[in-house]
């Protein structure tokens, strides 16, 4: 019962694993804009792929029957109703765990369940900039940046999927099911990770450091004389197996770069003299010297060539399968592969409510039910 995007993200996840997911949606006359670019859109096609569809009216009594009939025999119910919401219409945990102890209630808010901000509206790029973000984020002097994907919301998902599977875990124990929720706020704020840690424990208020690592030098961007690679140099012994391959063993001794903290200090002599090296060949002829010196080092690929590397290839993460709608797509898979539990994506994406009268006939509704339901404008 979630809208947009974190909460069908966290769906996407159990589903890819194997869990039977009804996406529970309004009805077409009731549903504004709900949709990621319609219903036929790639983003909606990659978001909803090995779901079901139907729509419920919980304003009809007989919808919310229906959806408690749902909850009766489900094991998770994620949502992302404002919290009054759901108290209104009677959907909160505490009601429906009275129809079914053992049910895994996940919320997905803006900014948590109470609280001062709980009733505002949260949208991801609300997160990236109060979660501090776009603070660390573009080049020094050049004002806030947003990423360029919906990280909040992706990340309040995954959290709230990684939550789930630890409350079923957990429910193997207790035999209980229980509310779990996180937020796009606490999502974006637990994601700044280390540079959080700059601030609780050393004080520290992170900036801007554009493509540059903030505090691992010679971290970053640079160019070369086709194009621009990434360069991760981290810990001494690298940085010794950097010089060197770089052809400049004087830096290993220099007192501006020999040590970690000298090279902060000196940071922009340190990346000039990178450069001045590195725009003397080409993109593909550092990345093989590098990484053959145990350096990393890749190419800042646009999406199209993402898919060309090899390695990515090889790794066959991308995935088909066939929509009667739209034929045959390509998908990503999932990142984490299980030897003996794999993910698969068995279904296309489906339109709104196409699975309907499907789901409530195994909910035990006849066909004169379903159309006296359809009617009334429960579904």
């Amino acid at each position: 019962m979630t809208q947009v995007r974190a909460g069908p993200t966290a769906a996407r996840q159990l589903a890819d694993w194997g869990a039977d997911v009804i996406q529970v949606q309004m009805p077409e006359h009731m549903r504004g804009d709900d949709t990621l670019g319609g219903q036929d859109g790639s983003d909606y096609q990659y978001t909803h792929r090995n779901k079901r569809s139907m729509t419920l009216n919980l304003k009809e009594p007989q919808g919310l029957e229906v959806l408690k009939k749902l909850v009766a025999s489900a094991d998770v119910l994620l949502e992302n109703f404002r919290p009054d919401v759901k108290t209104r219409l009677g959907i909160d945990y505490e009601t429906l765990s009275q129809i079914n102890p053992r049910l895994v209630y996940a919320s997905i808010s803006g900014f948590g369940q109470t609280g001062p901000y709980a009733k505002r509206p949260g949208f991801d790029q609300i997160a990236q900039g109060m979660g501090g973000l776009m603070s660390v984020t573009g080049l020094p002097g050049q004002g806030p940046v947003r990423v360029g994907l919906p990280i909040a919301d992706l990340c309040a998902g995954i959290f709230a999927a990684y939550g789930v599977t630890v409350a079923l875990l957990e429910r193997e124990q207790s035999g209980k099911g229980q509310w779990l929720h996180t937020s796009l706020l606490e999502a974006m704020m637990y994601m700044m990770d280390f540079q959080t840690a700059r601030w609780t424990i050393d004080g520290e208020i992170p900036g801007q450091a554009g493509n540059f690592h903030p505090t691992s030098i010679p971290t970053g961007v640079y160019k070369t004389s086709d194009g621009f690679i990434n360069i991760a140099v981290f810990g001494g012994k690298i940085w010794e197996r950097f010089a060197e391959a770089m052809g400049a063993p004087e830096w290993i001794t220099d007192e501006r770069s020999k040590t970690k903290s000298a090279r902060s200090v000196h940071r922009d002599w340190l990346n000039a003299e990178i450069e001045k090296r590195l725009v003397k060949n080409t993109s593909q002829h550092w990345i093989e010297t590098l990484n053959a010196a145990g350096v990393a080092c890749g190419h800042i690929n646009n999406v199209k060539e993402v898919f060309e590397e090899p390695q990515v290839q090889h790794l066959g993460i991308l995935k088909k399968v066939t929509s009667k709608h739209l034929g045959e797509q390509i998908l990503m898979g999932q990142p984490v592969t299980l030897a003996r539990t794999p993910s698969t994506i068995a279904r296309a994406a489906p339109r709104r409510g196409e699975h309907s009268e499907e789901i409530l006939s195994e909910l035990g509704y006849d066909g004169a039910a379903l159309a006296r339901m359809k009617s009334a404008g429960v579904f």
